[in-house]
């Protein structure tokens, strides 16, 4: 009897243990589906925090190579994605507080901070991440989640953009659950009502790390570790 396409796909899905101990071992394949599957959720978390295309890279090629150099520290106490996060957002706040001295995820200022508005990339011709009717509203929602306070955008971005559950977030940022319910309701209200609007069918899109530009981060950092050609 042949074995339905869901049947496959599961005998086919390698459990994280082992491409963990693949990855231990420089197993190029193994890197790069670890790389695939968190790119998008470093460079958003790292991007909440810095409000910054380039920074927010830079942070996920760290993240990664400081990662695999120490992958025997791994105890798998969590899942690997909530370690890659934490090692992410700890090297973007780092980064975060050499510009700004004082900044601290758990300091709310009383009003939102002044925003820095960031001017985001055009893709290149091809580049099917985005469509030009969607690209307008983007900009919209991405200038939108920039001007929230640092504390609220990480809160927004983990569980809004990330999909990430109460407990998984209030566990990345070390805070409580009733405090990531409570600023999350917080930087809902601050987003404008028109903006809002528009959030809904285009969210899932905001700040958008996959084709031409995670096959760079990947190449990138397997070439840090000697790793490929």
């Amino acid at each position: 009897m042949q074995r339905s396409a869901a049947g496959l796909s599961a005998g086919l899905r390698v459990s994280e243990a082992e491409l963990i101990d693949r990855a231990r071992s420089r197993d190029e394949a193994a890197l790069r589906e670890i790389m695939q599957a968190n790119n998008r959720r470093l460079y958003r978390l790292a991007r909440g925090i810095l409000r910054s295309d380039s920074e927010a890279e830079d942070v996920v090629q760290e993240t990664y190579v400081r990662a695999f150099t120490h992958l025997d520290g791994f105890k798998g106490e969590s899942a690997l994605s909530t370690w890659l996060s934490r090692i992410a957002i700890n090297e973007a706040l780092g980064r975060a507080r050499s510009a700004k001295p004082h900044v601290e995820l758990d300091s709310v200022p009383e009003e939102a901070l002044e925003a820095q508005i960031i001017k985001f990339p055009v893709s290149p011709a091809g580049d099917p991440e985005r469509t030009m009717a969607q690209r307008e509203i983007q900009r919209v929602v991405e200038r939108a989640i920039d001007e929230l306070p640092d504390a609220f955008r990480m809160v927004f971005v983990a569980r809004v953009m990330e999909g990430m559950n109460i407990e998984e977030t209030a566990d990345l940022l070390g805070v409580k659950p009733e405090t990531v319910k409570t600023r999350l309701h917080r930087a809902r209200t601050m987003l404008r009502e028109n903006v809002e609007k528009e959030i809904g069918p285009v969210m899932m899109d905001a700040f958008p790390f996959a084709g031409w530009r995670c096959e760079r981060l990947t190449e990138a950092v397997l070439k840090r570790l000697g790793i490929g050609g």
